[in-house]
């Protein structure tokens, strides 16, 4: 999803380049967007899971239904793998040439 948003916005960021924003200021306005994203993900999973512990309690072998470490390390995984899965899109929103985008489309 962030990539094709990366695509779409193509133009966007070379015009902002131009305008004068750095690589740095791209590569965090698409960070940024892929991280809410995931939070709000990150937040309504957390939500569910511990609103289901009542029936995914008898599954669980050594760990207690509401374990904080657990849901908390799992949270965790999963904001690293939303960074990971931001910064190559974000990597290449900073490569973008701004008189290429210019003339884009």
């Amino acid at each position: 999803m962030i990539s094709f948003s990366v695509t779409e916005r193509t133009q966007e960021f070379g015009i902002r380049m131009a305008l004068g924003a750095g690589r740095r200021d791209v590569l965090g306005m698409v960070l940024v967007r892929g991280l809410r994203f995931a939070l709000i993900g990150i937040s309504a999973g957390g939500l569910i899971a511990f609103a289901a512990t009542r029936v995914l309690g008898s599954f669980l072998f050594g760990v207690t239904a509401h374990d904080p470490v657990t849901f908390l390390s799992v949270a965790g995984i999963f904001a690293l793998v939303a960074v990971a899965a931001c910064l190559v899109p974000a990597h290449r929103a900073t490569k973008v040439d701004p008189m290429v985008a210019l003339r884009y489309e």
